[in-house]
């Protein structure tokens, strides 16, 4: 395995191929250990991982602790209730105060955008040898979201050689709220990095023209893309047109806590354009993978038939390679800048 170059997760837009190479292959291995029956792995013995999650979360929080825990890793988890933020505490006070318990990595998830970005910074200039991994902020980024789909697509199209090069000219359609979604932006960076057109489909309000240019106008501060030749981004506003050509399809919830004003016209009018029914993913000649980062509000962004029998739908295998690639990022973090040796 090459050296791990980045100290903090933030984002997918400054990873290299290499660098998704990386964690899906050590995801991978981490699955085949799975495979074997071995629970637990002595690698992040006596590391201390701090889990802050400053907004609510069910898969990606007891994913990522979990993941610690079967790298043997101890594990403190924060909780906003019942902390010192009711008290008037920043969150960056609460982050140096776990740096100073001796934490090796904090995985921080915020309802602000740039959160993780701004505390990462501060830490840095603080001196502090610890790791920041970006669990989602906002609707800016959420990386390990977008690595585990990356896996999870990869595994579907390439199951005995694991090669993200295989989405090379796939037509990924993701569906939805794009413009409250993190997990599409992550999904933008991380699929078209192997060459991946992705289809946007919603609703104007929901799915602005502008995404179009994502990828040029998006870069976070002080980061260059190190993606020579991306896929191509595509707006459209027919579910049924763009279905027809798609090789994997991606649906999003409404995410309404996020919305400032009313964007829709109607909850059910929405769900007639853009819920994915089987009449139609019918329309596909193709038996397709279908993903969704959870949670689900069935029968408005995609119909129980679909959740509950068919065949391809990879929701459940989101969940369990989310562990896997979570696994992969603690452990390679724990390699940088850390004085702590790594089994």
């Amino acid at each position: 395995m090459n050296s791990w170059p980045h100290k903090h997760i933030l984002t997918l837009a400054n990873f290299s191929k290499e660098d998704f190479k990386i964690v899906i292959d050590l995801a991978n291995r981490f699955k085949s250990v799975n495979n074997a029956h071995i629970k637990n792995l002595p690698s992040l013995r006596g590391f201390l991982i701090t889990s802050l999650f400053f907004e609510p979360s069910t898969r990606t929080k007891n994913s990522f602790e979990l993941a610690a825990k079967r790298l043997s890793a101890d594990l403190l988890s924060f909780n906003p209730s019942s902390s010192s933020l009711s008290k008037g505490e920043t969150c960056l006070d609460t982050a140096r105060t776990y740096c100073s318990m001796g934490s090796n990595i904090l995985i921080i998830r915020h309802s602000s955008n740039h959160t993780p970005f701004e505390i990462a910074k501060n830490l840095d200039y603080g001196g502090f040898k610890i790791s920041v991994l970006n669990a989602g902020d906002g609707f800016n980024s959420h990386p390990s979201q977008g690595l585990l789909d990356l896996y999870t697509l990869t595994k579907f199209f390439s199951p005995i050689k694991l090669d993200p090069n295989i989405l090379f000219n796939k037509t990924i359609l993701i569906i939805g709220d794009i413009l409250h979604s993190r997990v599409a932006r992550s999904n933008l960076w991380s699929l078209t990095a192997f060459g991946a057109n992705i289809v946007l489909c919603g609703p104007e309000t929901l799915v602005p023209e502008e995404f179009s240019n994502f990828l040029t106008s998006n870069l976070p501060h002080e980061v260059t893309d190190p993606i020579k030749n991306r896929g191509k981004i595509i707006i459209s506003r027919s579910l049924e047109q763009s279905i027809k050509n798609a090789d994997a399809v991606i649906t999003l919830r409404l995410q309404k806590e996020r919305m400032k004003t009313n964007l829709l016209t109607s909850i059910q009018s929405y769900s007639d354009d853009y819920c994915l029914t089987k009449q139609k993913l019918d329309l596909c000649s193709k038996e397709i993978p279908i993903l969704h980062p959870g949670p689900l509000n069935r029968d408005v962004e995609i119909s129980s038939q679909i959740v509950d029998s068919y065949t391809n739908c990879l929701i459940n295998d989101q969940v369990s390679n989310g562990v896997l690639v979570r696994m992969a990022l603690l452990y390679l973090l724990s390699k940088v800048n850390l004085e702590f040796k790594v089994i």
